[in-house]
C-alpha cells in the first residue's frame, strides 16, 4: 500500500502548498474544461492551444505537444506556459492520458507504457492536422519522463525533433514527496486505490523504470533538454532526473536565477523563468540568456 501521508509544515512545504493551491485553484475554476474530450479541447482552444486549424510558421515549424504530469490533465497543467508559446508564434496542443475508470480529472495514473501509445497516437493525430514531418515535445514531471519510452520502443524518435523535460522523473524516485502532496489535492486520496500502476512504475527500480533506462538514457537524432530545480520534493535528489547522453542539455533553475524557490509543481505550471528556458530549447539558434529577468518577460 502507498503511504498517504500529510506532508510536514516546513518553509519547502509551504511554498508547496502555495503552488498546488494555485493549480487546485484553476481545477476549481474550470471543472466542466476538463469534463470529457470535446470540452477539453474546446477550453484549450479557447485559449489559443488545441487549435487543429494552425499551421506551423518558417519561423515555428514544428508543434509543441505538451504532455502533462502525474494528477495533471491537459488544461490545468498549461494554463501558463501554452498561451506563453502561443503568443510566440508556436502551434501548441496538449494531451490527457493515463486515465482511470472511476477517477475524473486527474490524470497519469494509468500504466505509464499505455500512456506512451496514447501520446503515440496523439502525436499521429497532430502531425497529420498541421502537415509537419516532426513534433516537439514538452512535459512536465511523468510527463517529461513517459516520452521516452515513446521515443525508445514506439518508433517515437521518426516523428520527435526535440524532448524538453521540467522536473522530469527520468530515473524514478521513491515517491515519497508525492504521497505526500496529496493531502493538497482535495478529494484525490478518496479516488485512489493501491490499483494506480502510474504511480508504481514511477518507483526507482521498477520493471518499468529498469527497463526505460535499459541501453541509455536517450536514443540518436532527438534533442533532449532537462530542467530542474534544486527544491524538487518529489523527485528526490533532483540530480536523477538529469540524462546523460549526445543532445543532452541538463539545466538547473537556480543557475539561471539564484533567487527562484519554485519546486516540483510550480517550475511546470508558473515559472517563466523556467518557460523561457523551454523556448530557448525549442529554438536554440535564436536563444537569448535566461535571467531572474525572465519572470516578467
Amino acid at each position: 500500500m502507498l503511504p498517504w501521508t500529510r506532508a510536514p509544515r516546513t518553509p519547502r512545504a509551504r511554498r508547496t502548498l502555495a503552488a498546488l493551491i494555485l493549480a487546485v485553484t484553476a481545477l476549481v475554476a474550470a471543472p466542466t474544461a476538463t469534463a470529457n474530450a470535446a470540452t477539453t479541447q474546446a477550453a484549450a482552444s479557447s485559449r489559443g492551444w488545441n487549435d487543429y486549424s494552425c499551421k506551423p510558421s518558417a519561423a515555428h515549424p514544428r508543434p509543441v505537444v505538451l504532455v502533462h504530469g502525474t494528477f495533471g490533465n491537459s488544461i490545468d497543467n498549461w494554463l501558463v506556459l501554452a498561451p506563453y508559446l502561443v503568443n510566440r508564434g508556436y502551434c501548441v496542443f496538449s494531451l490527457d492520458y493515463g486515465q482511470l475508470p472511476g477517477v475524473p480529472v486527474f490524470n497519469g495514473l494509468g500504466p505509464i507504457d499505455k500512456s506512451a501509445g496514447q501520446l503515440d497516437v496523439f502525436v499521429d493525430k497532430v502531425l497529420d492536422a498541421t502537415g509537419a514531418p516532426k513534433a516537439d515535445l514538452v512535459g512536465h514531471s511523468q510527463g517529461g519522463m513517459m516520452p521516452n519510452y515513446y521515443l525508445k520502443f514506439l518508433g517515437g524518435a521518426d516523428k520527435v525533433n526535440a524532448l524538453v523535460g521540467i522536473a522530469p522523473d527520468n530515473h524514478g524516485t521513491t515517491l515519497l514527496g508525492l504521497t505526500r502532496l496529496l493531502p493538497y489535492f482535495p478529494g484525490i486520496e478518496d479516488l485512489l486505490t493501491t490499483n494506480t500502476p502510474g504511480l508504481a512504475d514511477q518507483i526507482a527500480g521498477s520493471a518499468f523504470i529498469t527497463k526505460l533506462n535499459a541501453g541509455g538514457d536517450t536514443v540518436p537524432g532527438v534533442r533532449y533538454t532537462v530542467i530542474a530545480t534544486k527544491y524538487d520534493e518529489v523527485v528526490t535528489p533532483y540530480r536523477t532526473q538529469y540524462l546523460s547522453g549526445p543532445n543532452v542539455r541538463n539545466v538547473l533553475l537556480q543557475d539561471l536565477c539564484p533567487v527562484d524557490l519554485s519546486e516540483h509543481v510550480a517550475i511546470g505550471t508558473i515559472d517563466r523563468v523556467a518557460f523561457h528556458e523551454v523556448v530557448n530549447a525549442l529554438d536554440p539558434a535564436h536563444a537569448t540568456p535566461t535571467t531572474c529577468a525572465s519572470a516578467v518577460g
